[in-house]
């Protein structure tokens, strides 16, 4: 068999060129010194420069030589790194993690699970995407993304779903509208107004809530306009084309002529979940979710 150059013989290489004498780089590698004489000349035959100058009372490098124990150097030191990013990427140290979310857990919940990973983790890189809950839920289950936030009932078996956060609701109404905090008195004053909700499809789950919670004030609301996004939602509202309900937390970050009245009399509250596939092998994941629920 035609002999090619291994691993092995930069490592013994390198023991000489450190060393700068046979006896003492055999007894580091635990070999013969003999064995070790035949894998250095086998290794010059095969790079078919020589590497060393021998005589009786020194060894040293040629340029050939010592441009390799460069080489080798920067080598193992490569070899090493990989070793160690390896092992870090196995404990979820190092790597990155694709997140989904809705507008809504950018307020509070998001940023701070950021901060945390930029703390703990400060290797590990993020990739957000704003999604609806339904195309969360599937890129999650196609392994599209690792973690999604959402407000579903439920979701398939194949995924795992924790409560990450409660929220109360608030009433979104134009800064003009003649009523202030201290006049509420219940959701059945705004039975005769008109509704911008985000879209059934886009969270079927906050739909029904809204719907539950006019429900048990007595009505049905007049639905005028539907939106995937806060920001048109609260347009809407400020242009006086209706009335919104919409959670608490999405009050911060918009300056627009509108006010919100919390809902505190109602049972309903918005929940945020946290979503991700039980099969996920990203390591990251582990260690993102003990952050996120606070398991450290």
């Amino acid at each position: 068999m035609e002999h090619q150059l291994e691993l092995r013989h930069f490592r013994y290489f390198l023991a000489v060129a450190q060393e700068l004498h046979f006896r003492k780089a055999a007894e580091k590698l635990y070999i013969s010194q003999p064995g070790l004489s035949r894998q250095i000349k086998q290794m010059e035959e095969l790079l078919q420069a020589q590497l060393f100058l021998r005589d009786k009372k020194k060894v040293s490098l040629t340029p050939a030589g010592h441009f390799l124990k460069q080489q080798t150097e920067i080598l193992f030191k490569q070899l090493q790194d990989t070793k160690r990013r390896i092992q870090h990427i196995g404990e979820g140290d190092t790597g990155e993690i694709r997140i989904g979310f809705l507008g809504s857990a950018m307020q509070k919940v998001i940023p701070s699970l950021l901060l945390k990973l930029r703390d703990t983790y400060p290797k590990i890189k993020t990739s957000l995407e704003e999604r609806s809950n339904i195309n969360q839920v599937e890129a999650v289950l196609k392994n599209d993304l690792d973690l999604g936030f959402v407000r579903l009932a439920k979701v398939p078996a194949e995924l795992k779903m924790e409560t990450v956060y409660k929220d109360t609701f608030s009433l979104v109404l134009p800064e003009s509208y003649p009523m202030l905090t201290r006049d509420y008195k219940g959701m059945y004053q705004f039975a005769q107004d008109n509704f911008i909700l985000f879209n059934q499809e886009y969270s079927p789950y906050y739909y029904e809530t809204v719907m539950s919670i006019c429900s048990d004030a007595g009505f049905k609301p007049k639905v005028s306009h539907k939106s995937v996004h806060a920001h048109t939602i609260f347009k809407l509202v400020e242009n006086k084309m209706g009335i919104a309900i919409v959670p608490t937390a999405l009050q911060g970050g918009f300056r627009m002529r509108i006010k919100f009245i919390e809902l505190r009399d109602i049972e309903q509250q918005a929940t945020l979940s946290a979503i991700w596939k039980r099969e996920n092998a990203n390591p990251v994941l582990k260690n993102c979710v003990d952050l996120l629920l606070d398991r450290n």
